[in-house]
Order: C-alpha cells, then sequence, then structure tokens
C-alpha cells in the first residue's frame, strides 16, 4: 500500500524558514529506504549517518533508535512503526555534526494502491524554502 508521509524540517541554524513536504511512499519499505526517499526531498547529498527515533520530542533521552548498528534500519518497514505509541513521534536525524532533525507523520489520506508506472517516492507537495545542506559563506 502507498501512505503519504509529511516531512517536516524542525527549526534549523541553516534553514531559511520552515520547509516541509508530502511524499508518497511504499509503506513496506525499509526504513533505510525511508532515508534515501527523504534525502531525495530535501536533495541533501547523502554522505553522513543518521537515525530515526521515536521519542515524546526531538531533545527526549528516551528514545526507540533505528540505525546502523542495531541493523533496525534494514529489518524495519515504515508500516512497522505505526501507529506510533502515545504522545510519541518519529524522527529522522541526519548528520550528527549539522543534526538535521525531520519530523515524519502519517497524512490523514487513506493508504491507496500504487498506480502503475509510478516509481515511488514521489513528491506530492513542498512548502517553504528547502534547506541547503552546504550554503556559500561569504567572506
Amino acid at each position: 500500500m502507498i501512505w503519504n508521509l509529511n516531512i517536516k524540517l524542525l527549526p534549523h541554524w541553516r534553514a531559511d524558514g520552515p520547509w516541509e513536504a508530502t511524499i508518497a511512499v511504499d509503506a513496506s519499505s525499509t526504513l533505510e529506504w525511508l532515508h534515501h526517499a527523504i534525502q531525495r526531498a530535501v536533495a541533501f547529498d547523502n554522505d553522513h549517518l543518521y537515525e530515526l527515533f521515536i521519542a515524546r520530542t526531538p531533545r527526549s533521552r528516551e528514545r526507540i533508535r533505528f540505525d546502523d548498528e542495531d541493523g533496525g534500519l534494514y529489518e524495519h518497514s515504515i508500516e512497522s512503526l505505526f501507529p506510533l505509541p502515545t504522545d510519541r513521534r518519529l524522527y529522522y536525524l541526519f548528520d550528527y555534526g549539522d543534526h538535521w532533525v525531520f519530523q515524519i507523520s502519517r497524512t490523514r489520506h487513506q493508504p491507496y494502491e500504487p498506480e502503475p508506472g509510478v516509481e515511488y517516492p514521489v513528491v506530492l507537495s513542498e512548502r517553504g524554502q528547502r534547506p541547503e545542506q552546504y550554503p556559500m559563506i561569504e567572506d
């Protein structure tokens, strides 16, 4: 089934303002695949470590982590995480140095069958200024 996910960049010192996108994804895909889908949507270079985690807030110490060390990125599907526990959200952390954090949520749109000939993920909409991963710094 295809799910629509909302990907929202949380405030970041390099971002010129808010940014979010709605993407259509195959819900049975792995979390590693979700990482690649977000990378494509935000147009970042895939050149840093990352993790996904479930927590109350992006700064919560109590987390359920999915990363390269525990194999969780390759073993868990997107649909296996939902519904999320009460008062918890799904986050994607990219680049431990620059600390880009995105909140991921399902939209209210009902799951649907893949459309023939469409290659998922698909960016359905985008709002705000897409952040630059490596903006030009003036002297």
